[in-house]
């Protein structure tokens, strides 16, 4: 009985050992066209059911990075999805100002002017109101504010474009689910890492906004958990990420610093920590030459502490860090 007992310990022992460290699969392609996003959305396996929303940021007015609605064209109308954002929380821009998506008005600008609605519905939704949705993690924010039309859509894919970014120190699949799904309020919240539910723009960038980088972080990898849950619920959710115009901006600034890496690929997974690890680590092994310098893009990560919020998240159950990397190419 002894001996049975103490086998049984050890099988449960190895499990919860593979577990801990089990390998997610982030695909890659090379290519960045429109045909390799929509061969590396179907190497998946998991196609987008339902009321699909397509979560990616627009870009800031005059910022030249952000995904092009004639890359992501075909993926979209693979799935029949819509387009869906947020606005911003920051920025002081007059009524008439093009250049910054802090009120809808403007937003609608800037996602005309950038070609959106050429080709797709676009939903910016927190327009008309914002919902809480739980959090599992509450060390910062008790609940996480998102914009009410998120409740419209039954999947999600979240399609990230990676680069450096001033605050988070990198914008990726992480960030898109939490600071992208943010209402203001929301992004307040999160940024203030719990300190201010409301946005109050007499308080921006004070340390009662950016005081606590680590909450900050952590809370981004809270809020992320939290619409991957929302979204588990319902139909799913899978991320997908595009390497290529990797500024240390983020495509939220007007007029981001010059881009100094050339363009890598698709990445793509069903686990969103493994996805933005594996993006990180294509950038340091990254060599530099004349053409292609990573080192302004790691310095930003490592000044913002921005691997923390990996390992938050995968501190909270989010995904693994641990991966194979599998190439759809040839």
């Amino acid at each position: 009985m002894f001996m049975k007992k103490t086998l049984t310990i050890v099988a449960l022992m190895l499990v919860a050992s593979a577990t801990a460290f089990a390998q997610s699969k982030v695909y890659v392609t090379r290519e960045i066209t429109p045909e390799s996003l929509v061969r590396i959305y179907k190497a998946l396996g998991v196609p987008a059911t339902g009321r699909v929303a397509v979560k990616m940021s627009t870009g800031e007015g005059s910022n030249p990075n952000y995904l092009k609605p004639e890359l992501v064209k075909n993926l979209v109308f693979e799935v029949d999805g819509t387009i869906v954002e947020c606005n911003t929380a920051y920025g002081n821009a007059p009524a008439d100002r093009k250049d910054e998506r802090n009120t809808s008005e403007n937003h609608w600008k800037v996602i005309e002017r950038h070609g959106f609605t050429k080709y797709f519905p676009v939903d910016i939704m927190d327009e008309y109101d914002e919902i809480r949705i739980p959090v599992k993690d509450q060390t910062h924010i008790k609940y996480d504010i998102v914009g009410g039309h998120i409740a419209n859509y039954d999947f999600m894919i979240a399609l990230n474009h990676f680069k450096g970014h001033p605050m988070g120190g990198y914008g990726g699949a992480l960030k898109n689910l939490s600071i992208g799904c943010a209402s203001q309020n929301g992004k307040a919240y999160i940024h203030s890492a719990g300190k201010m539910e409301k946005l109050d723009m007499s308080k921006l960038w004070t340390p009662e906004f950016i005081g606590n980088q680590d909450g900050f972080l952590e809370s981004m990898a809270a809020a992320a958990q939290a619409v991957v849950n929302y979204f588990n619920r319902k139909q799913g959710i899978i991320y997908i990420s595009v390497m290529n115009n990797m500024s240390i901006d983020c495509d939220c600034v007007d007029h981001p610093e010059p881009v100094k890496l050339e363009d890598y690929g698709i990445l793509a997974s069903t686990d969103p920590v493994a996805l933005d690890q594996a993006c990180i680590d294509i950038i340091n092994q990254q060599k530099v030459t004349a053409k292609n310098d990573p080192t302004d893009l790691l310095k930003r990560i490592d000044k913002q502490h921005g691997i923390h919020t990996i390992e938050h998240a995968a501190k909270l159950g989010l995904g693994s860090r641990h991966y194979t990397l599998i190439s759809i190419d040839n």
